[in-house]
């Protein structure tokens, strides 16, 4: 009886040793083909328009993050865009010059008294009436326009760049309304400034007066 007890004890327990060793294999095998259904899914999530697409929005990010260090390294490269100033300054200046080409200047001025204070000089009193006015009054009108003349040459040669700019410069970049305004202004003044001057030097306007 012993015996028979004995054996089935062993029987029974060789049962429940089979039946964990088969619970294990099913739970190890069960574990494996969840991870395998887990790779597999993540290959196909990983291969799907969706992640390419999100990728290649991860590259051009990338470019374009390293091409604007590079042009915020270069300084005066590409991407900096001109903010005008030079222009509104050379408008500016062209207008001014055309201002002092219509009032003459200092330089004008100056020039002016030089060639009357040399014609006293180099003209004898006994000289004749013409003579001493041409001399004394009449170069220094001519130069007084002379120099008239060169201010407004300059200021029509600088209105006429100012306004050329836009041409040589950023497409797509308008000029402000006052830059085009104050380069006309000076435009302008440098052909009025520049026609005087002609006039004068060519004795057309307030020649000199008659000694017959």
């Amino acid at each position: 009886m012993a015996t028979k007890t004995q054996e089935g004890a062993e029987a029974g327990t060789t049962a429940g040793t089979e039946a964990h060793s088969d619970d294990e294999t099913r739970e190890k095998t069960g574990t494996a083909g969840e991870r395998r259904a887990a790779e597999s899914e993540g290959a196909q999530s990983a291969d799907s328009p969706e992640a390419e697409g999100a990728e290649e929005t991860d590259g051009t990010e990338e470019v374009e993050l390293a091409e604007q260090a590079e042009n915020a390294e270069d300084g005066d490269g590409g991407g900096k865009v001109p903010s005008g100033v030079g222009q509104g300054a050379g408008a500016v200046v062209s207008a001014a010059l055309g201002f002092v080409s219509l009032s003459g200047g200092w330089i004008g001025t100056v020039a002016g008294a030089r060639e009357q204070l040399v014609g006293q000089l180099r003209t004898s009193s006994t000289a004749s009436v013409a003579t001493q006015i041409k001399a004394v009054y009449g170069n220094a009108w001519h130069s007084t326009a002379l120099w008239a003349g060169l201010f407004a040459l300059a200021a029509l040669l600088t209105g006429v760049v100012v306004l050329a700019r836009p041409a040589f410069g950023a497409p797509g970049r308008p000029q402000a309304p006052w830059i085009k305004s104050v380069a006309w202004a000076g435009v302008s003044l440098g052909v009025i400034g520049l026609l005087l001057a002609v006039l004068k030097y060519s004795d057309a306007l307030l020649a000199l007066p008659s000694t017959g």
